[in-house]
């Protein structure tokens, strides 16, 4: 079969034999590798995208991987093209930095650093921040910015050089990136090599069971490779000589968790509110199938509602736009196979998605002026997790009787 090297045997956290897909959302173009104008024509790569559960563990996995350097060595996803997420990532660096109080100027490395906004936010919060990123683009960027920056993947020889120059480090963070990576035993291999003795990885990711009750599956794409709950992510430490001892729930991404891990003997006492999730997650029944199978379904329903609105749209003689071409918009347009012929154009404020397309379905993105300029009937807000933000800033449209959609959890008219 064609696509037959990129999938997964076996479970990326327990090396369990993977079975059956649950979810299937076709074969799909790489969320984030936006083709310029100039490129319509050339062929892009596509992989199935499917969800499969461990039977063993429970993490939620893609049964394929794709090569990493296709999705990350050239990336277009920046962290600080939104307040939101500048004001998050200042949060979370003085989070960080308050578990250290008694370390003076601690060293905090982040994987998978972008361009460099948590970084920054550690040496502004007086910790001495490194970032680790594959993207060379964002990682020059990043060190023009000033902000120290190592151009590499999170690999032995990272840690080599990291701990040749500064040390042991009091804190690493992965943040929206543990879900990211394909060899994610050999990464944690490397966290416990980094890691002084009573310090701590914290990693956050958009959390499963969030995902499933609120029908998120446009976060569904290839960088995704695991999408986490707390009973997989306990067994999967545990094997390594780890554990969680704090979880924090976050908002950004819909509803994220923000979870602190240390060595066993680390120290920290580990806090009631892991056993909470555990015994929640238990309870929802994510560590059977039927919760998986009815999120399929309404999957399914989702399409189906979300292309009746289009096509009546449409069939009145009214034009569509998006706002936002995250990666989830490539999911949601790939699936529901929306065209140039139905959406307009995509609005979105990041510069370096400007005069691309959406992968797959080529529908132009145009820098949010183009909206004001030219207004079209309805605005699918495609970066549904910042429509409060986006209602705010295009809110005056709605004087030109401009209306606009919110696709998720339910295709609405807000």
């Amino acid at each position: 079969m064609e696509y037959d090297q990129y999938k997964r045997k076996t479970c990326r956290y327990c090396d369990e034999p993977l079975g059956e897909p649950f979810l299937e959302l076709g074969v799909q173009p790489l969320a984030n590798n936006l083709p310029r104008r100039e490129d319509a024509a050339k062929p892009e790569f596509h992989c199935p995208l499917a969800v499969v559960k461990c039977r063993k563990c429970h993490l939620v996995q893609l049964t394929h991987s794709v090569p990493a350097h296709l999705m990350f060595d050239d990336y277009l996803y920046v962290s600080s093209t939104t307040q939101t997420f500048r004001t998050h990532f200042a949060e979370y660096a003085k989070d960080v930095r308050g578990r250290l109080s008694q370390k003076q100027t601690p060293l905090a490395v982040d994987i998978g650093s972008n361009d460099g906004l948590l970084v920054s936010c550690y040496d502004k919060a007086g910790m001495r921040g490194i970032g680790v990123e594959p993207a060379k683009n964002l990682a020059a960027e990043a060190n023009r910015q000033g902000v120290t920056t190592l151009n590499r993947y999170f690999g032995a020889e990272a840690v080599k050089e990291i701990l040749a120059q500064y040390g042991k480090a009091d804190a690493v963070s992965a943040n929206n990136v543990f879900a990211h990576i394909d060899d994610i035993q050999g990464v944690c291999r490397n966290v416990r090599d980094l890691l002084a003795e009573d310090g701590f990885l914290v990693i956050e990711f958009a959390y499963l069971a969030t995902m499933i009750e609120k029908m998120f599956f446009d976060m569904v794409y290839h960088e995704h490779v695991c999408y986490i709950g707390v009973t997989a992510l306990d067994f999967f430490f545990t094997k390594f000589g780890m554990e969680i001892f704090d979880i924090t729930e976050v908002d950004t991404h819909g509803g994220s968790l923000r979870v602190f891990i240390q060595k066993i003997g680390g120290g920290r006492e580990r806090k009631p509110v892991v056993a909470r999730f555990l015994n929640d997650e238990r309870e929802k029944g994510m560590l059977g199938d039927k919760v998986y199978a009815d999120f399929a379904a309404r999957v399914l329903g989702f399409k189906t509602k979300l292309n009746g609105m289009v096509a009546a749209i449409k069939k009145e003689g009214k034009s569509i736009s998006g706002y936002g071409a995250p990666a989830k918009a490539t999911t949601i347009i790939n699936f529901c196979e929306l065209t140039p012929a139905q959406i307009d154009y995509i609005v979105d404020d990041n510069p370096l998605k400007q005069g691309r397309l959406v992968p797959g379905r080529k529908i132009p993105i145009v820098p949010s002026a183009h909206l004001a300029a030219h207004p079209t009937a309805y605005v699918i807000i495609f970066a549904w997790n910042f429509s409060k933000e986006i209602l705010t800033k295009i809110g005056f449209l709605r004087e030109k009787n401009v209306r606009f959609i919110v696709p998720l959890p339910e295709p609405a008219t807000v």
